[in-house]
């Protein structure tokens, strides 16, 4: 298009979700791969959008009350559905047995909860970005000259806010640059 962009701000949860569980596709095979997946989409963003000053990722932290508890009830309830449905498989493997017809086994399904803040999940993956954010500005002549701050699971707040509170942050700075061009890539419809 033409435009060049400054600042690219990254709303993490947009990415790891679909790149720890893809709706289309296989699964990773372990969380090592999904962390991959994760710094392979990074990767495709930064190459497209080629920021120029400031890389911003933002992981969402603990959410405030009232959406923790919004969290938590849809967390139990999908829980809830997951034992209820391998209840019925379990019925049903058992019936399928008892008529001598022959059930493969089934692969175990990866729990998406984990991706929530303070679990051994986030924490590794955190360590994993930080590993990968050091990797690029060490070796890649793209990011050398780019400012890059990484916002993880540790601090409270939704990544978007988090991006938006920089965003606020900076242009009530002296000096000031007005004419900068901000791109966000989130998946969040708000």
């Amino acid at each position: 298009s033409g435009l060049e962009c400054d600042n690219l701000y990254i709303d993490m949860n947009g990415i790891i979700h679909p790149c720890s569980h893809p709706e289309n596709g296989s699964q990773p095979t372990t969380e090592e791969q999904m962390y991959q997946n994760v710094c392979d989409y990074v990767d495709r963003l930064f190459r497209a959008i080629r920021p120029r000053k400031l890389l911003f990722l933002a992981i969402d932290g603990v959410a405030p009350r009232a959406k923790m508890n919004q969290q938590r009830s849809r967390r139990f309830r999908a829980a809830q559905e997951a034992r209820e449905l391998a209840e019925l498989e379990e019925h049903v493997k058992e019936e399928l047995e008892k008529s001598g017809q022959h059930i493969p086994q089934a692969k175990a399904s990866w729990d998406s909860n984990v991706i929530t803040p303070g679990t051994h999940f986030m924490l590794k993956l955190s360590e994993f970005l930080r590993f990968y954010i050091r990797k690029r500005l060490s070796t890649d002549k793209a990011w050398r000259d780019v400012l890059v701050l990484f916002s993880d699971a540790s601090i409270p707040g939704e990544g978007k806010h988090k991006i938006m509170d920089h965003v606020r942050r900076q242009r009530s700075q002296p000096g000031y640059n007005p004419n900068l061009v901000h791109v966000l890539h989130g998946l969040d419809a708000d």
